[in-house]
């Protein structure tokens, strides 16, 4: 009797040192990548003074099969971080050790775990940033109300353009972050550089209006993020890290005037890094607002 060959859906693929069990595709000359099935990360606003709580455990874990990679949550590099009420963080020891039963239930189904390090940026506002302060940014110019998904209009307070000296102190914090996550258990980290928040705030013109090197050209708008790629890589190592971009997408107030050309320099730039993986948003419609 012939064995029926496995259906794609179930063919292991190996990303680097990590075994994953669910692809979805085969490789082919049109797709020389091996798509995988991952859970991405979905943000949920039920850690409680931004600790992870123990429902977190059943979540996850219900959510996990042997082989298969699971991406945690946008979790906050630091107390200025913040974009959301509620959103996990991972830069305090009460916040490190909340996370190990949360990883321990999802490595007991057999499956992989990465935690996505990310700072809001400019998508904030006073009442979530440290005694009231304004929030940081590449920028000064404060994001318009937005419709949050329950019909609500969210609006964000103005921002502040950080100091040139203060950003290698929020490249550490993602360093830290890094650090803490593998502290916490997790194989790996996802550097959250999409969706506007703010290493997407340095990346596109549209919301990075600096005059020094790190604004203007497509070497001086990626050098924040490639900084701080190179903090967590010399951190946890690439073959812990990936990273999430967004090139052609535009919310929040920040798009790029020519997306496909910051793509290719970024990712032309990331493989210097030897990172693990880079989780690419495709682009949803061909025009926004008139823009192609």
């Amino acid at each position: 009797m012939e064995s029926t060959p496995a259906p794609p859906l179930l063919t292991p693929h190996k990303m680097g040192q990590f075994d994953l069990s669910h692809r979805h595709c085969n490789q082919s000359a049109q797709f020389p990548f091996m798509p995988s099935v991952v859970l991405a990360p979905l943000t949920r606003q039920r850690s409680y003074g931004n600790v992870p709580q123990p429902h977190a455990r059943v979540y996850y874990a219900q959510r996990a099969t042997k082989g298969g990679l699971l991406i945690a949550e946008a979790t906050g590099v630091s107390d200025t971080a913040q974009g959301y009420k509620d959103a996990p963080g991972v830069w305090t020891e009460e916040q490190v050790d909340a996370w190990k039963p949360v990883v321990d239930a999802v490595h007991a189904k057999g499956a992989l775990f990465f935690c996505q390090i990310w700072h809001a940026g400019r998508v904030s506002n006073y009442k979530l940033q440290p005694n009231g302060q304004a929030p940081i940014s590449s920028t000064d110019k404060q994001v318009s109300p937005q419709m949050s998904a329950d019909g609500r209009l969210e609006e964000f307070s103005p921002p502040r353009s950080l100091a040139k000296d203060e950003i290698p102190n929020v490249v550490d914090d993602f360093r830290k972050a890094a650090r803490n996550a593998i502290a916490a258990g997790f194989d790996g980290v996802e550097i959250h550089g999409a969706y506007s928040y703010i290493i997407d705030q340095f990346l596109k013109d549209s919301a990075n209006d600096r005059t020094n090197e790190y604004g203007g050209s497509l070497d001086n708008r990626c050098r924040f993020a490639l900084e701080v790629v190179d903090a967590v890589v010399g951190e946890v190592g690439g073959h812990r890290v990936g990273i999430r971009l967004s090139p052609f997408t535009d919310y929040m107030d920040c798009h790029d005037s020519d997306p496909q050309a910051l793509a290719l320099h970024l990712v032309n730039k990331l493989n210097d890094y030897g990172i693990l993986y880079c989780h690419m948003i495709e682009p949803r419609m061909a025009h926004v607002d008139g823009r192609r």
